[in-house]
């Protein structure tokens, strides 16, 4: 017999959208009837969920992506005899509309490997208080491609990449390099959408917005370090939000740590 063991972590990120992140570990806990006023995404690590949606049974397993739509009653119970693990996202109505509530419900639960890729990186991206601009990006990405799902006849072909706004959210990041910039924030000033920013960025340069902000922040660490500055200095003064977030990314980049690197080895 399995011991009953529940783990349960949440948070909330400062992220534009994300209500909450939560993160548990089931093995004989159910979920009554009941209703959230946000979206639910969810995706199982482990195991499989059992659960019912306008009186309609559906399940979620490990290659699966499920969007529960808001005011929309559902429950939730173990499918395998180990129980679950689980990660979730609570999205406002900022992210995906009203209008998407009828798809859902028809349609909830989605296998698209692509689809549970992005939203398993992007719980990674949220889990590191630094990599918000990574966060904000991933989510786009993630809400385009909800929509294509959901409403798949409105979707039209992907636009080429625009390398006039490239180029301007280029140049926004070289100018914010330590004070950080969010995606909302570049969406605003550049007058786009941001999901359309990310591709026109990577279809332009090669890489993602957040990449591109890290390696010139990594650059600049390296030219601090050479100058004397010592490793807990240099995070702040690089733009990053502690000197752990510095090492993770510096050593990433460079397959050092900044302290060897400052030591010439």
């Amino acid at each position: 017999m399995v011991a009953a063991r529940n783990e349960v972590s949440a948070w909330r990120p400062r992220v534009p959208g994300v209500v909450e992140v939560f993160h548990a570990r089931f093995t004989e806990h159910a979920y009554p009837m009941h209703v959230h006023d946000v979206w639910t995404l969810l995706i199982v690590d482990e195991g499989a969920v059992r659960y019912d949606l306008d009186r309609r049974e559906h399940g979620t397993a490990r290659d699966t992506v499920t969007l529960l739509p808001p005011q929309v009653p559902h429950n939730g119970s173990p499918a395998t005899a180990g129980g679950f693990r689980k990660r979730v996202l609570y999205l406002d109505l900022t992210r995906l509309d009203e209008t998407l509530i009828g798809p859902a419900v028809d349609g909830p639960d989605l296998v698209d490997p692509l689809l549970r890729h992005r939203v398993g990186r992007l719980h990674t991206a949220l889990a590191d208080r630094g990599d918000a601009l990574e966060a904000e990006s991933r989510l786009a990405l993630i809400g385009e491609r909800l929509r294509h799902h959901l409403r798949p006849r409105l979707m039209t072909a992907t636009p080429a990449a625009d390398r006039g706004v490239a180029h301007r959210l280029r140049d926004l990041l070289d100018a914010r390099l330590t004070d950080g910039l969010s995606l909302k924030e570049a969406a605003q000033a550049l007058h786009a959408h941001p999901a359309h920013l990310v591709r026109a960025f990577t279809g332009a340069f090669g890489l993602a917005p957040h990449q591109y902000l890290m390696g010139r922040r990594v650059d600049h660490a390296r030219r601090l370090l050479l100058s004397g500055l010592p490793p807990a200095e240099v995070a702040p003064a690089a733009g990053f939000y502690d000197q752990p977030h510095l090492t993770r990314h510096f050593k990433r980049l460079t397959g050092t740590t900044p302290g060897r690197y400052a030591r010439g080895g």
